[in-house]
């Protein structure tokens, strides 16, 4: 992807949602798991009932690894994200991706418990 889709990405104002579900990861790892797949499969179903609603999914991981590490493996995470989705009919102009790395968790304890609420591809939207 060029600049060109990062700059439309700034220009929508996405916002959280409650429609869409976050999808979680393995510890170190991109693949989507079964629930997580479920969990797509209403998220496309959803999108394709809101057919002018964009989506941005962002990448996160737990605090373990380099920050440059995470942030890789956030884009991973997001890129697979998105490809499942395109790969259930969801339009690949409708799905943008960011990582955030390990900058944004949602539990901030030292403890695995913590870490795999942190390891998440989390949605929001723009309509």
């Amino acid at each position: 992807a060029g600049s060109g889709v990062g700059q439309e990405a700034r220009a929508l104002d996405f916002q959280p949602t409650s429609d869409l579900g976050d999808v979680y990861f393995a510890f170190d790892k991109s693949a989507l798991d079964e629930t997580s797949k479920k969990i797509l499969q209403k998220n496309a179903d959803w999108l394709e009932s809101h057919p002018s609603t964009k989506t941005q999914i962002e990448g996160h991981c737990d605090e373990r690894g380099t920050n440059n590490y995470n942030l890789a493996l956030g884009d991973r995470r997001a890129l697979s994200t998105k490809k499942y989705l395109m790969a259930l009919g969801v339009e690949e102009n409708r799905i943008y991706t960011i990582s955030y790395g390990e900058e944004k968790p949602v539990c901030m304890e030292h403890k695995e418990s913590c870490w795999k609420q942190n390891r998440r591809g989390h949605f929001l939207v723009s309509k």
